[in-house]
C-alpha cells in the first residue's frame, strides 16, 4: 500500500490503496461522459468533513465539533451507490461493507465480509487525501468556540442549503477549459484537452494563475510601481515554486 505520492497523482496512473481498493483518476472526457454535476457531487460527498455537513448533523442532534471525519464517512458510506462511485472506484461497492472493529486495537472500521477488505481510519485518510490532492480541494474545518458562534454558523449553513435548492447547476469546468485553450496557456486544443487527467488539468490552472501573478509583480517591480523587496513570500515571484 502506497502513501499518497504527489508525482504519481500528477502522472494520473491508477492508485492502489490496497489489494481490493484501487482509485482511478478520470480524464476530462470521462467526467464529461459520466456527467460533471454527478461526478463532483460524489467527490464532494466522499471528501466532506463534519464542517460541510454541520447543518445536516445538527438535524440529527449531533454537534459537528464532536464528530470526526471517519465517523462522518461511516454515517454516509451506505449512500454511495456503485453506479455513482464506479468512475473512480471501478467495481468496488461501498454498500457491501459493514460496521466493525479492528481486532488489534478495537478501533471502528468498515469490513467487507465478501472480500475480507477493511477500511479503517488510516485507509480512509489515504483515500480521501488522494482525492483532495487530485482535485486540489482544501479540507474544510470550522470550529465554534461558543454556542452563539455555533448558532450563527448553523443558520448560515441552513441559508446556503436553501439557496442552493433553487439554483441551476453551472459548470465548474467549462470556464476553466475555455480560458486555458483560448489564452493559449497549454498545448492542448479543444479536441485533445479531454484526454487530460483531472489533476494535471487542475494543476495547469493553478500554475497558470501563479505564473500570471508573478509576471504582474515582476512587471510592477521593473516599472517602479511595486517594491519587490517588500514581498515577504519570494515564492510569489518564482514560476517553479510549489503551488499552494
Amino acid at each position: 500500500m502506497y502513501q499518497n505520492d504527489d508525482l504519481r497523482i500528477y502522472r494520473g496512473e491508477d492508485f492502489v490503496v490496497n489489494e481490493p481498493i484501487k482509485i482511478h483518476q478520470p480524464t476530462l472526457g470521462e467526467i464529461c461522459d459520466f456527467g460533471e454535476q454527478r461526478y463532483f457531487s460524489f467527490v464532494y460527498t466522499i471528501t466532506a468533513t463534519p464542517t460541510d455537513f454541520k447543518y445536516q448533523l445538527s438535524q440529527s442532534g449531533l454537534d459537528w465539533n464532536e464528530v470526526d471525519d471517519f465517523a462522518l464517512f461511516r454515517m454516509i458510506y451506505k449512500g454511495l451507490a456503485p453506479e455513482e462511485t464506479c468512475i473512480i472506484f471501478n467495481d468496488l461497492n461501498f454498500r457491501d461493507y459493514q460496521e466493525g472493529h479492528m481486532e488489534q486495537n478495537g478501533e471502528p472500521c468498515l469490513f467487507n465480509p465478501h472480500t475480507g477488505s477493511t477500511i479503517d481510519k488510516s485507509i480512509y485518510e489515504i483515500i480521501v487525501g488522494y482525492l483532495r490532492k487530485t482535485h486540489r480541494f482544501t479540507k474544510n474545518v470550522e470550529r465554534a468556540m461558543n454556542q452563539t458562534t455555533k448558532d450563527v454558523l448553523l443558520e448560515e449553513a441552513k441559508e446556503q442549503i436553501e439557496a442552493a435548492k433553487d439554483k441551476p447547476y453551472k459548470s465548474t469546468l467549462i470556464p476553466l477549459i475555455s480560458t486555458l485553450i483560448t489564452m493559449g496557456w497549454c498545448n492542448y486544443n479543444h479536441s485533445d484537452i479531454w484526454d487530460m487527467k483531472i489533476n494535471a488539468f487542475m494543476d495547469s490552472i493553478a500554475r497558470t494563475q501563479k505564473i500570471k501573478n508573478a509576471d504582474l509583480l515582476l512587471q510592477g517591480g521593473y516599472s517602479g510601481n511595486v517594491d519587490l523587496s517588500k514581498i515577504k513570500n519570494k515564492k510569489e515571484l518564482n514560476y517553479f515554486s510549489e503551488l499552494a
